[in-house]
This record gives C-alpha cells, sequence and structure tokens, in this order.
C-alpha cells in the first residue's frame, strides 16, 4: 500500500496564536490529520475551548498560554511541551494584530508593537524550538504572512510592514536552518474574515474592493488554509522550503476583473 505522505500522525504540533480563527483552525485541521496539537495564545477560555475540541478528535493535547512578546513566555511553552511529549515537530506562528490608522497618526508605541508581536514573536518562537525542532528530523516551521507581505494596503502600513518581514525572515531561516533539517515556509492568506478585520471588510467599501479584486468572488474561510498547512507540515513538501505561499482564491495574480 502507498503510505500517505500528509499523514501526520503522532507527530506534535505546536500552534501559537490558536485561539480563534486562522491559527484555530490550522491546530484543529493538523487534529484531523492525527497530529497532537497544542493551541496557545494568551486568552484562557478560548485556548481551552479548541483544547477541548482537539481531546475530541481523540489526539493528546496540552493548555498552556504564551505571549509571543515575551521570550520567557515561549520559553516555558516549549519547556512544557517537550515535557510532556519528549518533542516537537511543528511550529505554527499565528499569532498577529493590526492597527488601522492613517501612517501620518500612528503612534510610535503602536508600531512597535504591531512589529513585536507580528515579526519578533515569530523570531522568538522559531529560536526557541529550533533545537527541538532539528532533533525531529523533519522539523516544520510555518509562519502566517499576508496579501500585505507583497502589497499595500490602506492604512495598515504597520502590519504589511510586519508581514513582509515575515516573508523575509522565513526565506532567510529556510537558508540557514536547511541543514539542520527544518524546512520553514510561510502561508499568505486572502482575506479571511476574522476578530481581527471583520468589522473592517464586512459590509464596507473596502471589503466591496476586495471582492471586486478576487477571481473566485469571494472572501475566504479559515478551513481553507488547512489543506495549504498540512501539506508544509507534512512529508509531502520535504523539498519545499523557503516559500511563502498564497492562499488567496487569485487576488495575486488578478488584474482587470470586469
Amino acid at each position: 500500500m502507498m503510505r500517505n505522505s500528509l499523514d501526520l500522525t503522532d507527530r506534535v504540533a505546536v500552534v501559537i496564536g490558536a485561539s480563534s480563527g486562522i491559527g484555530r483552525a490550522i491546530a484543529l485541521g493538523f487534529a484531523r490529520h492525527g497530529a497532537h496539537v497544542v493551541p496557545t495564545a494568551r486568552r484562557a477560555a478560548c485556548v481551552e475551548c479548541v483544547c477541548r475540541e482537539v481531546l475530541g478528535l481523540h489526539r493528546r493535547t496540552l493548555m498552556h498560554l504564551t505571549d509571543v512578546t515575551s521570550r520567557a513566555s515561549i520559553d516555558a511553552l516549549r519547556d512544557a511541551v517537550l515535557a510532556e511529549f519528549g518533542g516537537a515537530d511543528i511550529l505554527v506562528n499565528a499569532a498577529g494584530f493590526t492597527v488601522k490608522q492613517p501612517t501620518t497618526d500612528i503612534a510610535e508605541e503602536d508600531w512597535h508593537n504591531v512589529m513585536d508581536t507580528n515579526v519578533n514573536g515569530v523570531l522568538r518562537a522559531s529560536v526557541a524550538f529550533h533545537d527541538a525542532l532539528a532533533s525531529s528530523g523533519r522539523g516544520r516551521v510555518i509562519n502566517i504572512a499576508s496579501l500585505g507581505s507583497f502589497l499595500a494596503f490602506h492604512e495598515v502600513a504597520a502590519y504589511c510592514a510586519s508581514k513582509a518581514a515575515v516573508a523575509s525572515l522565513t526565506r532567510n531561516l529556510a537558508c540557514e536552518w536547511a541543514k539542520h533539517g527544518i524546512s520553514v515556509n510561510a502561508i499568505a492568506p486572502g482575506v479571511f474574515p476574522t476578530e481581527l478585520n471583520g468589522e473592517i471588510i464586512s459590509g464596507t467599501p473596502r471589503g466591496e474592493e476586495i471582492l471586486l479584486r478576487t477571481p473566485l468572488g469571494r472572501f475566504g474561510d479559515p478551513a481553507e488554509l488547512v489543506g495549504a498547512a498540512v501539506l508544509l507540515a507534512s512529508d509531502g513538501a520535504s523539498f519545499l522550503t523557503g516559500q511563502t505561499i498564497a492562499v488567496d482564491g487569485g487576488y495575486l495574480a488578478s488584474g482587470v476583473n470586469t
């Protein structure tokens, strides 16, 4: 029988930023494909809910809160994962937030906070889990980039700059860590309504413009990112590293759609 190269059975996946939206969808998608999953974030009630859902899929999990702006917090997460599971195979960096404001008005503190979470948080977690992922022999880092990694979006300069940095960091870590057996890739979601952006795009002129520019003519559902995430986490992507894969309904490919 041919082996299923997308099977994640008994791999240990840590998903940071898994309390809702994209991170939650990926965490549960991994569990459905056989992985034991540690969903983590700052909100206890939300993390507990996702842990229960993982257990309901008959996979092991661990309840542990994490603040990506603190290296000590991430190190504590890593130590707890290693104590419970003995290793880690997959790290997903999905924590992030945005500030919508004219660039001339954004406070330096807000700019730094976006960068600290969206970029520095990815670096902190990746470095903290490096040794465990290298020891796995099949280590995977999956970062969540954005269409803003490639394009400008009105009045979210900090977010777009941070996500461009995530795409660059993904390439650099992939090249540096290939010799350690760690693949590093990113997913750039199209526009997926979540808690992060719902008020900005739902029933607004901004949302209408996005739909006009999207060949598939609709927003995405976070569950539609699971396939790409499972591929990147699996043996099916054994020769794939340093890439940022857009799952965007054709947005980046489109020119004139009417």
